[in-house]
């Protein structure tokens, strides 16, 4: 009897809705553009979700608590009951909302694992009339998908060069000239810095972070250079990948030799314009690598107006920091590019014919 009724509920299912890989579910997410939603609670999407989806709750965090506390109290048939009662009278809610997001009643959804939540959301998006295609095992499958992403190998160049050489912008040019690059600073929505969080949006959770390079990662040719900037392994709270950080590590690095009048002028032109209290306070956090004077003598300057003499002590330190980090690196992998009196774009020019000219050298 059981295996009976299994087989009725996923001819049910198949009724419904279309159900697919995950693999498929991606292409035809990307290739139809179609409303994605997830129907997991608020606090499970914050955590992480497939990037470009869109939060519709079947059971919110409140309505999940009552469910599982009902579940825990009474077993699964209350837990259901009381779940229907909770969302029962939202089911035309959820239909309008849908409408009001989609041109063309096509859409997808997730779970957590492809199971009861998306199952009722795709019957009452069916019952409405709507296209529905389900992810087959949700969201985990999602993430199992996305960290296999991580073990790819990927012919990576890396931009390096001290703070304030405009590696973020050359990145963006090269990026303009049809070079591959992922932005990883984009992608935490931090510079990497102790000033990194200052003008940004609040940062994704790491597992949210993941699941964006994720995304990118697998977009890229493995057969063509991927250019990614030079970051330690935490940008601000989030981490990247251990697989992904060792093999930057390993990678050919391309360093902008900057002459500090640009880099000094750079760096003022994006912080000088925040308030002295929020660099003042930022400052105070490299206290134990800055040392109480450099530290008084930089927070003083600020206070006097002095912000070249600021950054003046701020350098000392990142400066120092980048050439220990890069001798760690093996000399032969690490190639200096001069700007010189190139403007960004000019500068990005010049790398690519580097880059090629050693691609060609080493048959990277």
């Amino acid at each position: 009897m059981p295996g009976l009724f299994y087989e009725a509920y996923s001819f049910y299912l198949y009724l419904v809705a279309e159900i697919v890989t995950i693999e498929n579910f991606l292409v035809k997410f990307r290739k139809e553009e179609l409303l994605l939603l997830d129907v997991r609670s608020e606090s499970e999407y914050r955590q992480g979700h497939i990037p470009g989806a869109v939060n519709l709750p079947l059971l919110n965090d409140e309505h999940r608590a009552v469910v599982g506390t009902t579940y825990k109290k009474k077993g699964r048939e209350a837990a259901v009951l009381a779940g229907f009662d909770l969302v029962g009278n939202k089911f035309g809610d959820f239909v309008r909302t849908v409408l009001s997001l989609s041109e063309n009643k096509q859409v997808m959804l997730y779970c957590w694992r492809g199971g009861m939540r998306s199952n009722i959301m795709a019957w009452i998006l069916n019952m409405a009339g709507f296209k529905v295609t389900l992810l087959k095992g949700g969201y985990k499958t999602f993430r199992g998908w996305a960290r296999e992403q991580f073990a790819v190998k990927k012919k990576l160049f890396i931009l390096g060069g001290r703070t304030g050489s405009g590696k973020t912008e050359v990145l963006k040019a090269l990026g303009d000239k049809g070079e591959q690059v992922i932005d990883l600073e984009g992608l935490a929505h931090h510079k990497g810095s102790a000033f990194g969080a200052l003008g940004e949006k609040p940062q994704p959770r790491n597992e949210h972070f993941e699941n964006l390079l994720a995304i990118e990662w697998n977009l890229a040719d493995d057969q063509k250079i991927l250019w990614l900037e030079n970051e330690s392994v935490t940008i601000g709270s989030v981490k990247l990948p251990d697989n992904v950080f060792e093999m930057m590590r390993t990678a050919p690095v391309i360093e902008l030799k900057v002459d500090m009048q640009l880099r000094v002028k750079r760096i003022l032109n994006d912080y000088g314009k925040f308030p002295v209290e929020a660099l003042a306070e930022n400052t105070l956090k490299l206290k134990k690598r800055l040392g109480d004077q450099r530290t008084r003598e930089a927070v003083e300057a600020l206070k006097n107006g002095d912000k070249e003499g600021w950054l003046e002590e701020i350098l000392f330190y990142y400066d120092r920091a980048y050439d220990f980090g890069m001798a760690k690196r093996k000399p032969e992998s690490v190639f200096v590019v001069e700007q010189g009196n190139l403007e960004t774009q000019a500068f990005a020019d010049r790398i690519i014919s580097h880059m090629d000219t050693l691609n060609q050298k080493q048959n990277i």
